[in-house]
Parts: C-alpha cells; structure tokens; sequence
C-alpha cells in the first residue's frame, strides 16, 4: 500500500538509487575478475619460466634414486616389475608431495616421463592387468600434479600482487 502512495518521480529516485549500487557492485567484481586475470597470467609467465631452466642433473639423480629406490636405473625395469616401478614412485609421491616446491615437482615430472617412456618401450610385453594397474597409477599422478597446480593458482591469485597494470 505504501508504493501506492509515492509518486512516479520518488519511485525512479528509489529505482536510480538501487541502479547505482548493482553498478557499484558490477564494477567491484569486474575489478576483482581483473586483478584474478592479471594474476594467473603472471603465475603462468613464472611457470613458464621456471619449466625452461635446464633440471640440475645431481638433483636429478637424487631425486631419481629418492622416488624410484631399487627401480632408478630404469633399464631394469622389465614387463614383469613395470607395475612395481610405477608402485614405488607413487607411494613416493604420496608421501612426500605436501612439502615439495614447484620446483621439486619439475623433477619429479620428468622423472614420471621417463618412466613412461621406459614403459612405451616394453609395453607391447606388458600383461594386461599390470597395464590397468600402471594406467590407474598414472592417474593418480596426473591427479596429485594438477591438483598441486590448482592450489598454487590459487595461492598466487589471493596473495601475490599483481603486476603489468594498465
């Protein structure tokens, strides 16, 4: 009853009021959509550039040795303990994951490509049900690695301030 009893002129005040704070709150989100994009883009730069320095090879070794134990020369490595293999590097992971850097995550990457690399070479010799138990493992690892890398965007879209302003 009391709208009946405002005029059209009090009612459109009452609409551009209301106007004004959808467009107040459509600017601070695009505000924040843009500082989340800047921010990606910088952690994406970041990763990018991290991705592209060469791997220490004495690191490498260790971390080799660290995640694979009995399995680190991967020439050992048969269609018979194909699966083991795989077995030992994820149990590593599991374990050690949640205090590894970005960095630490690069070797083990590349030590998860040459495991995989080995496996394409005696694949054709592999039982099946050891195939299924390594797919399921390399799984895991995709799923353990993009998870990481979820939580490190993030990370970097809250707390690091963001660069290239315009």
């Amino acid at each position: 009853m009391t709208a009946c009893d405002s005029t059209p002129r009090e009612r459109q005040e009452i609409v551009r009021q209301e106007a004004r704070k959808l467009d107040t709150l459509a600017d601070e989100a695009a505000a924040k959509l843009r500082t989340a994009g800047k921010r990606t883009a910088a952690y994406g730069r970041e990763a990018r550039a991290r991705k592209n320095q060469p791997l220490n090879a004495a690191a490498d070794a260790s971390f080799t040795r660290e995640l694979l134990g009995t399995y680190a020369d991967l020439s050992t490595i048969t269609p018979d303990n194909v699966a083991a293999a795989y077995t030992q590097f994820l149990r590593q992971v599991r374990a050690k994951r949640r205090d590894w850097s970005q960095r630490d995550w690069d070797y083990a990457d590349a030590i998860f490509k040459r495991l995989n690399e080995r496996r394409r070479a005696i694949y054709l010799d592999v039982r099946a049900s050891d195939d299924v138990r390594v797919k399921a493992l390399q799984a895991e690892y995709m799923a353990l690695e993009n998870g990481r890398d979820l939580k490190d965007i993030g990370k970097a879209i809250k707390d690091k301030p963001a660069t290239n302003r315009q």
